[in-house]
């Protein structure tokens, strides 16, 4: 037992710098994906049908593909079109894609759920219809949808393992890498699970906290 704290303490620090390059990935995918996706949720629900179907079919090849597959579409087909950009950077495009496209549907939801009633509330107010969209609709739509975007930002965080795949540094791949050269997996990957877990356990309790309060106030 000794020797595997003295083991995990060796690798620790190169671990923990895939840690960050895991919440790096995770923070820029939430930061330019949920902006896009609520642009997608209006989108959906546009009544200018061309524009409607284009966000549609967005939202659902997103959630259709598997996240890998986003990656590497990114990694191997923007060379083709004359741009190589780093391997990190492609995961942050293929991971944006992937938040960008549920958030969508969470949004859309959210946006849906708005009571008639508020909504010409603000129009008997003499809001304009744009009025209405930003302070009446979309507060109480990202309301709603709040727990799902907590849920899926967990979601995200975890499928950052996967960009290994297209050579990004973080915490499974060094893993990976620290296995291969010491040949000790198990404790290699036990550490890494535990240093997942120390970030998703607290973050699932904070949304069933959220959940639980908001359907309290409801």
């Amino acid at each position: 037992m000794t020797n595997m704290f003295q083991f995990w303490a060796g690798i620790f620090p190169k671990l923990f710098g895939g840690l960050i390059v895991s919440l790096e990935l995770t923070a820029l995918s939430l930061l330019i994906g949920l902006p896009l996706g609520l642009l997608l949720a209006l989108g959906v629900s546009s009544r200018f049908k061309p524009l409607s179907w284009l966000s549609i079919a967005l939202v659902e090849i997103g959630r259709g593909a598997p996240a890998l597959v986003v990656l590497y579409v990114v990694y191997f087909g923007l060379p083709a079109l004359h741009w190589s950009p780093t391997s990190f950077l492609c995961a942050v495009i293929g991971l944006t894609y992937t938040t960008a496209a549920y958030a969508g549907e969470y949004l859309r939801g959210g946006l849906r759920s708005v009571n008639a009633g508020t909504i010409e509330a603000g129009q008997a107010l003499a809001l304009t219809n744009v009025d209405v969209l930003r302070f009446v609709i979309i507060p109480q739509g990202l309301r709603v949808a709040i727990p799902s975007l907590m849920g899926l930002a967990i979601q995200i965080f975890q499928v950052t393992s996967l960009t290994y795949s297209i050579t990004v540094s973080e915490l499974t791949a060094n893993a990976y890498s620290i296995s291969n050269q010491t040949f000790r997996a198990l404790e290699t990957f036990a550490l890494a699970g535990l240093m997942y877990a120390a970030i998703t356990i607290p973050a699932s309790w904070v949304t069933r906290q959220v959940e639980r309060r908001m359907s309290l106030g409801q």
